[in-house]
Order: C-alpha cells, then sequence, then structure tokens
C-alpha cells in the first residue's frame, strides 16, 4: 500500500471480498473511523472488535504481530495459557495466532502479571491489536 499510496483496496469475486484499509493514527494512537469488512459474513465492522472496551486496561498491551485468528490455548479443551492475576515471565507464551494454516505463538516481552485478556479466543485479530495487558 506504501509503494502505490493506496489508503483503502477491496478484491471482491462471486460469495467473497478482501478489503484493506490503512489506518490512520491520532494522538491517541489510534483510528477511531477505521471501518472494513468481516470477511465471513460480508456485513460491516463497525468498530465492534475495537469498541468492545471503554477505555484501555492498565498495564502494557502484548499486541497482535499479524492478522490471523487468536487461540487462548494450545489446543481444544486444554486450559488457557494464561489467565487473569497470573504472574508471567518475559519470553512466556500467552496465546497463539493462526496465519495460513501455520500456528504462531505469541510471547509477553515483558515480566509480570496479567491484567487484563481482551482477544476472545477465535477471534481474527489484526496487527498491533492488544490480545492482553500485563502490569
Amino acid at each position: 500500500m506504501d509503494e502505490f499510496g493506496l489508503e483503502k483496496a477491496e478484491l471482491k469475486g462471486e460469495g467473497w471480498m478482501v478489503a484493506f484499509a490503512r489506518a490512520r493514527h491520532t494522538s491517541s494512537g489510534r483510528d477511531p473511523g477505521l471501518q472494513g469488512q468481516d470477511t465471513h459474513s460480508g456485513e460491516p465492522n463497525t468498530g465492534r472488535e475495537r469498541g468492545r472496551q471503554e477505555a484501555d486496561p492498565a498495564g502494557t498491551a502484548v499486541s497482535s504481530p499479524m492478522m490471523g485468528i487468536y487461540y487462548d490455548a494450545p489446543s481444544p479443551g486444554s486450559p488457557p495459557f494464561v489467565k487473569v492475576g497470573d504472574a508471567i515471565t518475559a519470553g512466556q507464551v500467552v496465546g497463539l495466532i493462526e496465519a495460513m494454516k501455520v500456528f504462531n505463538e505469541i510471547t509477553s516481552g515483558l515480566t509480570g502479571t496479567v491484567q487484563s485478556i481482551v482477544a476472545k479466543s477465535g477471534q481474527l485479530v489484526q496487527p498491533g491489536e492488544p490480545l492482553i495487558f500485563i502490569q
């Protein structure tokens, strides 16, 4: 998108659509008006994922490094990697992101206590989107 100076791009086919939009950065570091398409249902995404939290939780975010499906446990029925209140160390696995049929471990960059988990298992996450907060 940088190479061609694009702000938004869409590709559509019969029964599917892929859309990309460049995030606009504000003084808070977010784009309050960023909207896209839910590629599973074709329904507009009016920020319901980004708007699920009223205010940023306390602590430092561990954010998604890529777009993909977030999982909080190594397999269905397994206990989650972390829970609110858990003490964790830098380098500890806190979740998985599935992208292109590959499961990528997401690790904490710092040692602390899990304050909140904002991503839901099975949810599509975007690069930079907070997954958990550590303090």
